[in-house]
């Protein structure tokens, strides 16, 4: 793989800037791709893209970029797409810095700006050293998320087209699904929940199967199928709502999709297990409701005061197998069982020990 440094002024590099759905983002003439299908939308907040003017107008060194050859001669950013979208705006005119427009500057202040000069490191080679080189000098600014590094690696139709219903603000996935998400759909947590949803967690093994897919439809009809199924299935209110964000829905929907879910029942249990104070976990109520596994409720557990008062109770002596063990021997049980209406009250508490607490637990 051959790097070369060159030194590219910002009026070369904002020349032909264009950012719009048909084109995507280029500059350089036409010739740089500012956002290829392994990079990130733009994530710069206020405070970042100021700072990027404020290096330009002091004339102070900005950080190198890394740019790759492409077979017809064209170039991809790897490293410093922010950086450039933020210039390319200014320059543009799509934002002020210090209150002031760059059409409102003077022209030997516009010069100067014009006249900076970019540090680009440009590298040729395989596209497999490309993306190790990226991933490997991808170690300063915003940090990649998990999932914008997958992208990278398997770049392809496949992410093009997901990125299209998963990656952008407003971008389908959030139209219909950011009632049940957690994230960003522009950090790519969006495409991340929809392929793990998809992929029962191997998200890699998936991408690396479909990474040279014409596109990503199956996934968008999934990720609807699953969306549908939950208002559906549970009408959930806007209070409801809520507790519904973050949950493993797609784990859910594969389970129990061909059930037949009793909506007002579910309805009555989800208001019960709302108003209980013994579960801490309300995220976790649906998951219960359906797979009756309390570990999604996180019940709440008893003090370390209720515990020393059953110990001191029991006189340290195990109900269930009749010996005596010292405190830090035995643990806490409900002695009227959660699910069949006892609660984390010092009355309901009793000290066992660890392995009667376990066959306990195995009933």
């Amino acid at each position: 793989m051959n790097i070369e440094l060159h030194k590219i002024s910002v009026r070369e590099l904002t020349n032909g800037y264009v950012d719009n759905a048909e084109n995507g983002v280029k500059a350089y003439g036409g010739r740089l791709d500012v956002r290829p299908p392994y990079q990130r939308e733009f994530v710069y907040k206020e405070k970042q893209r100021d700072a990027v003017i404020d290096t330009l107008t002091q004339g102070f060194p900005l950080n190198v970029m890394y740019w790759a050859v492409r077979d017809d001669g064209t170039y991809e950013i790897i490293d410093g797409q922010q950086r450039t979208i933020s210039i390319c705006q200014y320059v543009n005119g799509d934002f002020a810095y210090m209150f002031r427009y760059f059409h409102n500057l003077q022209p030997d202040e516009q010069e100067r700006i014009l006249n900076y000069e970019l540090q680009v490191y440009i590298c040729s080679g395989e596209e497999s050293e490309k993306l190790k080189w990226f991933k490997t000098i991808n170690i300063a600014g915003e940090e990649l998320t998990e999932q914008e590094l997958r992208n990278a690696v398997y770049a392809g139709s496949w992410v093009s087209d997901a990125k299209r219903y998963f990656s952008k603000n407003g971008c389908p996935a959030v139209k219909i699904g950011s009632d049940y998400l957690t994230g960003s759909a522009i950090r790519q947590e969006y495409l991340e929940t929809a392929i793990s949803w998809i992929s029962d967690g191997n998200i890699e093994a998936h991408m690396g199967n479909h990474q040279h897919d014409p596109n990503a439809a199956p996934l968008w009809q999934f990720f609807q199928s699953v969306i549908t199924w939950i208002e559906t299935t549970f009408r959930p209110t806007k209070e409801r709502k809520k507790i519904m964000k973050g949950v493993d829905w797609g784990m859910l929907y594969k389970n129990y999709k061909d059930k037949v879910i009793d909506t007002q029942q579910v309805d009555a249990e989800v208001k019960r297990l709302i108003l209980d104070d013994d579960v801490t976990k309300k995220t976790g109520i649906y998951p219960y409701i359906l797979t009756g596994k309390e570990k999604y409720l996180s019940i709440r557990a008893f003090t370390d005061a209720q515990k020393l008062s059953a110990y001191e109770r029991q006189l340290g002596i195990c109900p269930e197998c009749g010996k005596h063990f010292e405190l830090e021997q035995m643990e806490a049980d409900h002695i009227t069982p959660w699910h069949e209406g006892g609660k984390t009250t010092p009355e309901n508490c009793q000290m066992l020990c660890r392995d009667c607490n376990r066959r306990k637990s195995g009933k």
